[in-house]
């Protein structure tokens, strides 16, 4: 082989297999400065559902059908159960035959009051036997009216068999079986409107100055990683004797999406202003103990510089309670910082 082939061999060689070094994007990086943040009371809460009701039966019978079950969506006014409606409909008929009864009864009460009121007038009868016939006619009068009462209380009995939905919404719990025996009262199903929810937190009296008829409230989901801004509160006006404490209702905005009752979240109430210095959270990185900025120098110069953090804050900030000072420029991908510290330190 000749030194030109040669050559040509180890330069398309080493273009192929040597890595070039490409050059390392530049780091985001954001001054470290004093803001001025809202500060919060934080209490602990729950959430439930503004709409929510346990659908009861109100007749006896043994269930029939369950069209519904845990977790499903269901539309107002949609049948969820249905109860045997048998014993129902034998009531009913037996009211329309009562109505049929005493009708026929006041026809002939109306019939003889108007006969005595003809032979009264031609001297056949005396007052007392006038006044006797009038008396059984307004008694089958009120029998009628009566048996007619009960004829529609049975058919509205009989409608309760089939069992409806109150509102629109998920059902929570199913509390009862097929074939199962119902009594009036028996719980059925218990359903939420998924799209109005609310936080219910509990604040010690003393703090109720601070935080003010309107509070302004923002509320964190831990499970969700997520901060929402409070649609409106309610300071209930009445206070726990035992706990000393006043209920709170913080409603969310609505159709909160992820959102479901018994989920437990923070209610940040705003109290006042104050000025802190403050990080982005996605700098900060944390090594066992060790909880720590990347700071960026004037020439590019990287180094790990421990600080010591205080609380966090809504908008993805954290206040540093030393370590930095006002000015200094941190880099805001904590992970990034790392990976070019290393090849800095190579």
């Amino acid at each position: 082989m000749g030194m030109k082939t040669r050559n040509a061999f180890l330069l398309a060689w080493l273009t192929v297999y040597v890595p070039v070094a490409v050059a390392a994007e530049p780091l985001a990086t954001e001054p470290v400065q004093y803001r001025e943040v809202a500060q919060t009371y934080s209490a602990e809460g729950v959430v439930e559902a503004t709409r929510q009701s346990t659908v009861s039966a109100q007749i006896a019978g043994r269930v029939k059908e369950v069209l519904f079950d845990v977790g499903d969506t269901v539309r107002k006014g949609q049948v969820i159960v249905r109860i045997d409606e048998r014993e129902a409909a034998q009531a009913m008929a037996g009211s329309q035959a009562q109505v049929m009864q005493t009708q026929a009864a006041m026809q002939n009460a109306k019939a003889n009051y108007e006969r005595a009121r003809q032979l009264y007038a031609q001297k056949f009868i005396s007052q007392a036997g006038l006044d006797k016939a009038q008396a059984e006619y307004k008694i089958a009068l009120a029998q009628a009216a009566a048996s007619e009462a009960g004829a529609g209380q049975s058919a509205l009995i009989k409608g309760y068999a089939s069992v409806v939905a109150p509102f629109g919404g998920v059902v929570a719990a199913r509390h009862i079986e097929l074939g199962e025996m119902v009594t009036p009262g028996k719980p059925l199903m218990t359903g939420f409107d998924p799209s109005q929810m609310r936080v219910v937190v509990n604040i010690p009296q003393y703090k109720l100055a601070d935080i003010g008829a309107r509070p302004e409230v923002a509320v964190e989901i831990p499970s969700l990683d997520r901060w929402v801004q409070a649609a409106s509160v309610t300071v209930q006006p009445v206070a726990d004797p035992r706990t000393h404490t006043t209920q709170v209702r913080v409603y969310l905005p609505a159709n909160e999406p992820g959102v479901y009752p018994g989920m437990f979240v923070r209610a940040h109430f705003t109290v006042g202003k104050a000025n802190k210095l403050l990080v982005p959270a996605s700098a900060v990185v944390r090594r066992s103990e060790v909880v720590g900025v990347y700071v960026v120098g004037a020439k590019g110069a990287i180094r790990l510089r421990q600080v010591r953090l205080g609380e966090t804050f809504g908008q993805g900030e954290i206040e540093v309670l030393s370590g930095l000072n006002p000015g200094e420029q941190v880099a805001q991908d904590a992970v990034k910082a790392g990976m070019a510290l290393s090849r800095q330190e190579q």
